[in-house]
C-alpha cells in the first residue's frame, strides 16, 4: 500500500474517492453518521480498489490519516454502500482492517465479486514472490474461518511491518491460532506475506510482540491438517495489545 511517510506523487496523480451519495441525504442522521465514520477525511482516502454494481458500491481505501492516530492502528478501510434510489437514502457498513486482502475478503463476504475488487497495482508495493500472492488469494477468498484478534501496523520507513493474530472460529481446529506478517522492502518496493501456526493465543501474541521489537524467531509452520485460510471477521480481542514499536 502507499506509505504515508514516503514522498507522495503529485497530488493530481493520486486517485480521489467519490462515494456518489450527495443526492442521497433524505435520512439526515444516516448521512451525518457516514460522514463521521467514513467521509470526514474523504480527501485523505485513497481508493486501492472499488466496484459498483447497481445499488451497491464496494471500496478498499487506504486511510492516510491513520499514521497520525493511535500507534498500530489499521490503515485500510473497507466500505460497502447500498443505495435506495426511490427514497434517496442509503445504508453502509465499514471496517478498519490491517491488510488489503482482509479488506477484499470483508467485501467479498458482503456480495462483491472477487474478480471485481482487484487492487490497483500502481498504488502500492507489489508482491515479492508467489508465496505472497498465494496467501493473499486465500486471505481474500476464504475469510470466514478465522477472526482477527489483534493487529499492529508499523509504517516506519526503516521497518514497515504489519502483524495480525487470528483465532480459528472452530475451537476443535488443530493449531487454532495464526499469525500473518506483512513486510515491505522499501529499497526494492515490494512486500512479502507469511503465516505461522500457534497452539495458544499467548504464543501468537508473544511472537507479534517479538517481531515488532526485532527479536522474533522464524514463524512456526502451519500444521498440514489445518487449512491455512486466514481472516477477515469482526475483530475480537484476544488479549491486551502488546507493547510494539511505535511509528
Amino acid at each position: 500500500m502507499l506509505s504515508p511517510t514516503e514522498p507522495e506523487p503529485a497530488r493530481n496523480l493520486i486517485p480521489q474517492v467519490n462515494f456518489g451519495i450527495d443526492d442521497f441525504d433524505a435520512d439526515e442522521e444516516r448521512y451525518l453518521d457516514f460522514y463521521r465514520q467514513v467521509a470526514v477525511h474523504e480527501d485523505m482516502l485513497v481508493p486501492l480498489a472499488e466496484h459498483h454494481s447497481g445499488l451497491h458500491s464496494f471500496y478498499v481505501l487506504f486511510d492516510r490519516t491513520a499514521t497520525w492516530g493511535h500507534p498500530g492502528t489499521p490503515q485500510l478501510l473497507a466500505v460497502h454502500l447500498q443505495r435506495d434510489f426511490e427514497k434517496k437514502t442509503f445504508a453502509f457498513e465499514r471496517a478498519a482492517l490491517p491488510l488489503p486482502a482482509m479488506a477484499q475478503s470483508w467485501l467479498i463476504q458482503r456480495g462483491c465479486p472477487h474478480e471485481a475488487i482487484s487492487l490497483d497495482a500502481e498504488l502500492g508495493p507489489p508482491p515479492a514472490d508467489e508465496a505472497t500472492r498465494a496467501l493473499e488469494k486465500r486471505l481474500a477468498d476464504d475469510g470466514d474461518r478465522y477472526a482477527m484478534g489483534y493487529s499492529y501496523t508499523c509504517d516506519d520507513p526503516d521497518g514497515m511491518v504489519t502483524v495480525v493474530a487470528l483465532r480459528a472460529l472452530d475451537e476443535r481446529a488443530p493449531g487454532p491460532y495464526r499469525v500473518v506478517v506483512e513486510e515491505v522492502d522499501t529499497d526494492a518496493w515490494t512486500h512479502t506475506l507469511r503465516e505461522g501456526g500457534f497452539d495458544t493465543k499467548e504464543a501468537a501474541l508473544q511472537w507479534c510482540e517479538d517481531r515488532l521489537t526485532g527479536e522474533a524467531s522464524p514463524l512456526p509452520p502451519v500444521r498440514p491438517s489445518a487449512a491455512a485460510i486466514p481472516p477477515a471477521g469482526v475483530a475480537k480481542t484476544l488479549a491486551p495489545r502488546p507493547a510494539g514499536r511505535s511509528r
